[in-house]
C-alpha cells in the first residue's frame, strides 16, 4: 500500500509542473502564433492593393498611393510602388515576429518560476546604452524608413543623392546601393542624404541645345529646328514617351563662334536622353539638308565679349 500511496503523492505534488505550466507554455506559444498569423495578415491588406471588379482599388498605406496623380495609370509607377509597399511590409513584420517572440520567452520564462524583471530592466539599459553607442545606425534607420514610407525613389530609378548620381540598385533601411554611369557601385548611407533629385518620377523634360553658326539666318534656322523636332516626335519609337508639343524657347546663348537655340519636350521620367539624343541628331540632319551653317568648333568656346 505504500507504493500507490507513493505515487499518488508524487502526482499530487507535481501537478503544477506536469499539467498546469506545460499548458499554460501552449497557451502562450498557441496565442502567440495566433497573433502572429493576424498581425500578418493585416500587414499584407495594408501595404498590398487589392483588386475589386475591374477597377484597382488603393491600398490603405496613404503615403505610397497619393503620389504623381498623372502617372497613376503608368505601369513602372504602379510596379514600384507595389515594391516599396512589399519592402515595408516585410520590416513590419520582422518587428511583429520579434515582439511576439520577445513576449513568448518572457511569458514562459515567468511560468517556470524565473524572475523576468531583471531581464527587462537589463533590456531597457541595454536598449539605452545601445542608442547611444550606435546613434548613426538609429539615424540611417530611421532615414531609410522615411524614405520608404515616403517614395522617395525606388529601384531602377535614375538619382542625384550629392556625390552619387546613378541608377538605384537596392534600397535598404540602412544603405542605399547606386550604379553610377562608370560602373562605379556607391554605398549610400541614408542618413549621409540631405536631398535626392529623383529623374524617373512623374514627368522628365528633354532639353535641346543646338549651335548655329553666327553667320546663319536665326529665324530660319529656328523654323528648321522646330520642323525636325515636331517631325521626330511622330516616329513610333519616340511617340508614346511624349507628354506635351514641342516648344521652341528661341537663342539660349551666344559667343563668338556659335548661336544656341533651346528647344524644350515634356516626355515621361527616365526618357529624356534618349529621346534628346535621338531629336539633336535629327535637327543636325536637317540642318545639313537645308543649308543652315553650323559653328567652327574651334571657335565655338571663345566667349563673346
Amino acid at each position: 500500500m505504500s507504493i500507490p500511496l507513493l505515487a499518488f503523492e508524487l502526482t499530487d505534488t507535481n501537478r503544477d509542473w506536469l499539467i498546469h505550466r506545460p499548458l499554460a507554455i501552449v497557451s502562450y506559444i498557441v496565442v502567440a502564433v495566433v497573433l502572429r498569423y493576424v498581425l500578418h495578415r493585416l500587414i499584407d491588406r495594408m501595404t498590398r492593393p487589392r483588386v475589386k471588379s475591374t477597377k484597382q482599388r488603393r491600398s490603405l498605406l496613404a503615403p505610397l498611393q497619393e503620389r504623381a496623380g498623372r502617372t497613376m495609370g503608368d505601369p513602372h509607377t504602379r510596379e514600384r510602388r507595389a515594391q516599396r509597399a512589399q519592402t515595408i511590409g516585410s520590416v513590419f513584420k520582422s518587428g511583429v515576429s520579434i515582439i511576439v517572440l520577445v513576449w513568448v520567452v518572457l511569458q514562459t520564462l515567468d511560468t517556470l518560476g524565473f524572475n523576468v524583471a531583471p531581464f527587462i530592466a537589463s533590456a531597457g539599459i541595454a536598449g539605452v546604452a545601445l542608442g547611444f553607442g550606435a546613434q548613426n545606425l538609429v539615424r540611417d534607420f530611421i532615414s531609410g524608413m522615411f524614405m520608404l514610407l515616403e517614395d522617395q525613389y525606388g529601384v531602377g530609378d535614375v538619382v542625384d543623392v550629392g556625390d552619387a548620381v546613378g541608377t538605384v540598385e537596392s534600397v535598404g533601411l540602412r544603405v542605399t546601393t547606386i550604379r553610377d554611369i562608370d560602373g562605379t557601385l556607391w554605398f549610400c548611407r541614408n542618413g549621409e542624404i540631405l536631398r535626392v533629385g529623383n529623374m524617373s518620377q512623374g514627368h522628365a523634360v528633354a532639353v535641346l541645345d543646338v549651335p548655329i553658326a553666327p553667320s546663319a539666318n536665326v529665324d530660319r534656322a529656328c523654323q528648321v529646328a522646330l520642323r525636325a523636332v515636331l517631325d521626330g516626335v511622330e516616329r513610333e519609337d519616340i511617340a508614346p514617351d511624349i507628354l506635351e508639343k514641342p516648344e521652341l524657347l528661341g537663342v539660349n546663348a551666344v559667343t563668338a563662334g556659335s548661336v544656341t537655340l533651346r528647344l524644350t519636350v515634356r516626355v515621361r521620367a527616365g526618357k529624356q536622353w534618349g529621346i534628346r539624343r535621338s531629336l539633336t541628331r535629327a535637327v543636325l540632319e536637317a540642318f545639313e539638308a537645308n543649308d543652315i551653317e553650323t559653328p567652327n568648333l574651334a571657335l565655338a568656346t571663345v566667349p563673346y565679349t
